[in-house]
């Protein structure tokens, strides 16, 4: 999985007017759970743009200086109500041997028939939440829909992965196609189909004669 680095500062203070002055400043508050304390600290807005801003998955680097480092993965983010700043952010470390929660986004392959055929496709699930240990966390997630068909649909039973684990059931629908008032029956599409196949060959008959 990509990793994005952010550069930010331990908070000596935690309280509510440290805080204030921060977002003031266009610093964004974090937390950073999972090791033996939390760690408080903060980093400036636009390095967060990547992160957030983005439909892809990321983990991410955080450096506090003095050569502390650690790898997290985004748990929680707050925004501002009315101008969507960022307000706070919680970050969760990684380590090698932990299994970690995260959502991945899923990306659909190929091309629907039962969408040729006049059936609406309906994308229910766009991100799914995954456990796994950090190196086997995907990108993304790719769904084939090359042969879904009107009335058909793809759930997370369909794409079960040996690398990690869906948080949801196994009958949860990722993309089905739905009818609409202009579909086409694909039965009767490939009846028609044959039957003209059939009437092109015996146009190449020859004409029976009469003496």
């Amino acid at each position: 999985m990509q990793s994005i680095t952010i550069n930010g500062s331990k908070r000596e203070s935690v309280g509510k007017v440290a805080t204030k002055a921060l977002r003031n400043a266009e610093l964004v508050p974090c937390v950073l759970y999972g090791g033996e304390a939390p760690i408080h600290f903060s980093a400036e807005e636009k390095s967060f743009k990547s992160l957030v801003y983005t439909p892809n998955a990321h983990t991410v680097v955080i450096e506090l200086g003095g050569g502390e480092k650690y790898e997290a993965v985004m748990q929680d983010i707050q925004f501002h109500p009315v101008t969507d700043r960022i307000l706070h952010i919680d970050f969760y470390q990684l380590f090698e041997d932990k299994p970690v929660t995260m959502q991945i986004p899923v990306r659909l392959q190929g091309s629907a028939p039962g969408v040729m055929n006049g059936g609406r496709l309906m994308f229910r699930k766009r991100k799914l939440t995954v456990k796994a240990l950090p190196a086997d966390l995907p990108d993304v997630i790719n769904v084939d829909i090359s042969k879904l068909r009107i009335g058909g649909n793809i759930s997370v039973a369909d794409v079960l992965s040996n690398n990690f684990t869906f948080l949801h059931p196994d009958n949860t629908t990722i993309v089905q196609v739905k009818t609409s008032r202009n579909v086409v029956d694909e039965e009767e599409e490939t009846e028609e189909e044959e039957e003209g196949a059939e009437g092109a060959e015996g146009g190449d008959a020859e004409a029976p004669t009469t003496e």
